[in-house]
Parts: C-alpha cells; sequence; structure tokens
C-alpha cells in the first residue's frame, strides 16, 4: 500500500469551515470597533468646543459660543455633519453621519449642580454630562446613549 502524502479533501473543508467560523465571528466585532473610532471624532471635535465654552462662562460672556470653530455642512467630515453650541446655555451637539452611528451627541455643562448660564459665572467647576441618540456601544463609557 502507497503512503499518503499530502492533505485529504476533507481535511482540507474542515480547516476552511474553522476559518469561516473565526471570520464570522471577527467581522461584527470589527465592524463595531470602526463605527466606535468614527464616534470618537465627534467626542474629539467636543472637545475643542468645550474649552472655548468653560473659557467664555469664566469671563462672564453673553455668548457663551463666542469663538467657537463650528462644522457646517460646507466642511463637514465623513464622520460628522454639523458641531453646535447653544449661546445662552453652553450645549454642545455634533451630528455624526452614517458612518459614524447616525444621530447626535449632546454635551451639557453643569456648575454648582445648576446649567451654565450665558452671562453669569459659574460657581465652581463645569462638569460635562454626555448623552447620545448613538447606541452605547459605539459610545465611550462617560456617554449614556439608546
Amino acid at each position: 500500500m502507497k503512503k499518503q502524502q499530502g492533505f485529504t479533501l476533507i481535511e482540507l473543508m474542515i480547516v476552511i469551515a474553522i476559518i469561516a467560523i473565526l471570520a464570522a465571528i471577527a467581522l461584527p466585532a470589527y465592524q463595531d470597533y470602526v463605527v466606535k473610532s468614527r464616534v470618537s471624532e465627534a467626542m474629539v471635535l467636543a472637545d475643542g468646543l468645550k474649552v472655548v465654552v468653560a473659557d467664555n462662562a469664566a469671563q462672564g460672556d453673553n455668548n457663551l459660543g463666542k469663538g467657537a470653530t463650528l462644522t457646517t455642512a460646507a466642511d463637514a467630515s465623513p464622520n460628522v455633519t454639523s458641531t453646535a453650541v447653544a449661546a445662552t446655555t453652553g450645549v454642545i451637539t455634533v451630528v455624526t453621519t452614517s458612518k459614524a452611528g447616525n444621530g447626535n451627541v449632546i454635551f451639557t455643562p453643569r456648575a454648582g449642580g445648576n446649567n451654565l448660564a450665558a452671562g453669569t459665572p459659574p460657581e465652581g467647576t463645569i462638569v460635562w454630562t454626555c448623552t447620545a441618540t448613538i447606541k452605547q456601544k459605539y459610545l465611550p463609557s462617560s456617554c449614556t446613549g439608546t
């Protein structure tokens, strides 16, 4: 009897099946990771706006969004459609595209247990509350979503 060399067809099919199972598990996890990394762009843009709002609040300015560089439809990125700062409350809204969760990330500033108010310097440290209409699995742990 001749000695068998190489792999049989059954062995090769088993290897292909194992690779397919691993790919079926890995691809959805990778897709979630990609969306989460795109949502992080919204967080980075909001961080820059938080500094502007905090500076304006500390100076008692009547427009908490004064001097903020906002993203509009004209200069939107593949991940962020727009950013906005409410002049009277300092609430920051970042709108993401479908590639980045397709929703809003909203940052609300509070100081001394009260919402910020334009023209009134904050009493104490400004604490930001993050809420979003994006699925929680795409958001950082510091932000709550749907």
